[in-house]
């Protein structure tokens, strides 16, 4: 993040705007809105500042700025359409290291103005850093739509029960009664104006909730996707922001786990190729041993738990041990990385059937059964397989496909690191090699491979001055 995003207590505080001006107004409406007490310094103001000077409602000091006029303020906003003069406000109050924001000149601001959806005491804050105001107010109108008005006071209800959930539920279950109240029923209640009801409502869960019976624990196998965050399921997403525990591995992307509720407890138990953090007998009890702790525990993996992912190992367990469980699908990385490629999987003109293989190596040679995988008019999708792939095209070749066969190979397929690189199964491993292609990769062989340079629409570009959703 460029800029690290807190909310100030300004009420009965001193704040400084150097302006007067209309933008002076807006920023200065926006300080009295949150308790504070308005200093502007301008010889000039709008009739609105002229308005709320008259009565005493802000401190009006009718004069171009001087470094004295910061006194005591604990923030400044500097306002004017004078660069020069936004500039000496700028370095004044850096200097006196307070918090300082200069409208429309992120260079000179040590803190950015946000768009604000106001649902107090609820306040959702959104920032672009200064590099785009505009698009903050969009994401701002686009939110606005999503969160009722009535929301502050669900949040004015949900304080009002603070002390006696604190003092009757106990702390392992606390936060799941609160998800079941701010998520169910009683939320619906106290939105559309039953606030009776929904205090009845919620006596009835206290003292349901209230016993000493430990917190019954559940797991979630989720399919974190391919890596790009937008591939997320919405229930994937709902689960992960409610987790107690995550338990993940190699090749889910940071930008998924980014996304896991902030004070979850995090797990890497590894899977990459030769370097298991955990062996998979160890995970499976690891996963037991947290649910029986009362605990939700997400097993976040990459793609779809049950291609290629070891999901079944891994219920079996939690199903012989009584565990509750449920499986998220996720996008596999066969058809994610593919759809991202170009290169359909099947094509009424090319391939009528497609075939999912791994294409980890044992003893230097191929570990599956190529024996009516390698035809023509199907894909073969190979996950796993950069490191023997020299072997496995010479496989395919020797169980029937043509030398000449399209082939292609993608790293980090949806993801803004996206490499496709194509050829045939005599030239592929040589152009891999030259590409310095690395994992995750996967390997797409079929006649569908000559489509990918009509079809290829994702072309991710390095974002100058950021940073890529996806690092691995």
């Amino acid at each position: 993040m460029d800029f690290f995003p807190v909310f100030f207590d300004i009420k009965n505080k001193p704040c400084l705007v150097v302006g007067g001006g209309e933008v002076a107004t807006r920023k200065g409406g926006m300080l009295m809105q949150s308790g504070g007490l308005v200093t502007i310094v301008s010889p000039e103001l709008t009739d609105t500042l002229k308005e709320l000077a008259d009565t005493g409602k802000i401190t009006h000091i009718a004069e171009k700025f001087r470094p004295e006029h910061l006194g005591a303020a604990i923030l400044v906003i500097a306002a004017t359409n004078d660069r020069a003069a936004n500039e000496q406000v700028s370095v004044a109050a850096k200097k006196l290291r307070i918090p300082v924001n200069v409208v429309d000149n992120p260079d000179l601001c040590s803190f950015i103005m946000p768009s604000v959806i106001d649902r107090s005491p609820l306040v959702i804050a959104i920032s672009s850093g200064g590099t785009s105001p505009v698009l903050a107010r969009v994401m701002r109108a686009k939110l606005e739509t999503f969160i009722p008005a009535a929301y502050g006071r669900l949040a004015h209800f949900a304080a009002s029960f603070r002390d006696q959930v604190k003092d009757r539920i106990q702390p392992a279950k606390r936060r799941i009664f609160w998800e079941k109240v701010l998520q169910g029923p009683v939320a619906e209640m106290v939105l559309s104006g039953q606030d009776q009801t929904a205090k009845d409502v919620l006596q009835k869960m206290l003292a349901a909730d209230s016993d000493d019976t430990p917190p019954r624990g559940e797991v979630y196998l989720v399919g974190g996707g391919p890596g790009n965050p937008d591939l997320l399921t919405f229930r994937a997403l709902r689960l992960m922001q409610q987790a107690d525990v995550v338990v993940y591995d190699n090749l889910v992307s940071p930008a998924v786990l980014e996304l896991v509720r902030r004070d979850a407890e995090r797990i890497y138990v590894g899977k990459k190729r030769a370097d298991h953090a955990m062996r998979q007998e160890n995970i499976n009890e690891l996963l037991v041993k947290l649910a029986q702790e009362g605990k939700r525990v997400v097993r976040l993996k990459g793609g779809d738990p049950f291609v290629f992912g070891r999901g079944g190992e891994e219920i079996e367990t939690l199903a012989a041990h009584g565990i509750p469980f449920q499986v998220v699908p996720g996008i596999t990385a066969a058809t994610g990385v593919s759809s991202y490629a170009g290169i359909p999987l099947t094509h009424r003109d090319y391939a009528q059937s497609c075939v999912f293989v791994t294409g980890h190596l044992k003893d230097g040679s191929v570990n599956i059964d190529l024996t009516g995988i390698a035809k023509t008019n199907q894909t073969i999708v190979i996950y796993m397989g950069l490191m023997g792939l020299p072997t496995l095209c010479q496989e395919l070749v020797a169980h029937g496909l043509p030398i000449t066969t399209p082939a292609a190979i993608v790293q980090q397929g949806t993801t803004y690191q996206q490499k496709v690189v194509t050829g045939t199964l005599a030239t592929l491993p040589d152009l891999a090699a030259n590409a310095h292609m690395k994992p995750p990769t996967l390997i797409i062989v079929g006649e569908v491979v000559k489509l990918q340079d009509k079809l290829a629409w994702f072309k991710p570009q390095p974002i100058e001055g950021g940073s890529d959703f996806v690092q691995f």
